[in-house]
């Protein structure tokens, strides 16, 4: 799905990215690495296949188009260090493009620890005619793109069947994206009329403009 934002072009991606043209940037907002092994620390069954599932995204998204950088929109780690950290550690010194990551809520590792591996690691991020931010609802003139909410809608069928999917949530003044990480969940979201919701069933991103 193609947008245009203050003339610029971003592309939704059906796993919850997007990419920005112009800057040949790929934003991505809650990963939450590390939870599957959280999780199971703690005796909470999480499936397998939840694992590596970023690696496994990136392999898709990188070659998609060209990358000059990628934005991380906060929650880029579930929680403190655990043996996720040294995949992440290996795949980032295999990346040839630049990384920053604006810092989230759960982001509890300390900063050292990311510029390290020589990503910057920032509050916000003012670029253009966009802020970039993990929680939503910034005061700035901006436009703003964000996370933290893993925004989904729930869709009613004819028969009266009911399905949760997560969305790229964007208003007059923001943009939210879908939570990137794997096992996340979403937080189901009551669009306004003016609202514009962009659906994403992993495969493809669609526009829905009926009543939700």
């Amino acid at each position: 799905m193609n947008i245009e934002i203050h003339t610029h072009q971003f592309v939704l991606h059906p796993s919850g990215g997007i990419y920005w043209r112009e800057k040949q940037s790929w934003l991505l907002a809650d990963v939450h690495l590390g939870k599957v092994a959280h999780f199971r620390k703690n005796g909470i069954a999480v499936p397998r296949n939840a694992e590596g599932s970023f690696y496994q995204k990136m392999e898709i998204l990188l070659p998609l188009f060209p990358v000059k950088r990628i934005i991380f929109l906060g929650d880029l780690f579930h929680s403190f260090q655990n043996n996720e950290w040294y995949l992440f550690k290996a795949w980032v010194k295999q990346q040839p493009f630049e990384m920053i990551l604006i810092v989230g809520n759960h982001d509890i590792i300390p900063n050292w620890k990311f510029e390290s591996l020589g990503i910057l690691v920032q509050k916000h991020w003012k670029e253009g005619p966009f802020f970039f931010a993990h929680f939503p609802d910034q005061k700035t003139k901006q436009f703003v793109f964000c996370g933290h909410v893993h925004p989904g809608v729930t869709l009613t069928g004819v028969g009266k069947q009911q399905i949760k999917l997560p969305c790229f949530y964007k208003s007059s003044h923001q943009l939210i994206l879908p939570a990137f990480g794997a096992f996340t969940g979403v937080h189901i979201l009551k669009p306004k009329a003016e609202d514009r919701i962009y659906v994403t069933t992993s495969k493809e991103v669609l526009e829905i403009k009926e009543k939700y």
